[in-house]
C-alpha cells in the first residue's frame, strides 16, 4: 500500500475492496502549460486521508497512471447534462 505521498503503481495498487471505480472526465494541465483531456477511472482515499485517482490520458500509453489527486493540475469536467 501507498505512504502519505508515496507513489501507487501498476503493479501495486491500492486495496481492492477501497477503490470506488468512476467514470469521470477530467482536463490534466501538465508543468509546461499544456492541457489534454483524459478520465478519472477510480478514486481511493489512503490512511491519511490523502485522494488518490486513477488517471487515464491518450499520451499516457495504455495503462492508467494511480496519482495524488491534485485540483489544481487535474479539473474534473461534468460526467452528465450542462
Amino acid at each position: 500500500m501507498a505512504t502519505k505521498r508515496g507513489l501507487l503503481t501498476w503493479d501495486c495498487p491500492p486495496p481492492e475492496a477501497e477503490v470506488r471505480w468512476v467514470y469521470q472526465p477530467v482536463e490534466v494541465q501538465y508543468p509546461d502549460g499544456t492541457w489534454e483531456l483524459g478520465r478519472i477511472t477510480a478514486w481511493w482515499t489512503d490512511d491519511t486521508g490523502d485522494e488518490w485517482c486513477r488517471l487515464r490520458t491518450p499520451s499516457g500509453g495504455p495503462r492508467p497512471q494511480w496519482l495524488h489527486y491534485d485540483p489544481e493540475s487535474v479539473r474534473l469536467l461534468p460526467s452528465t447534462g450542462i
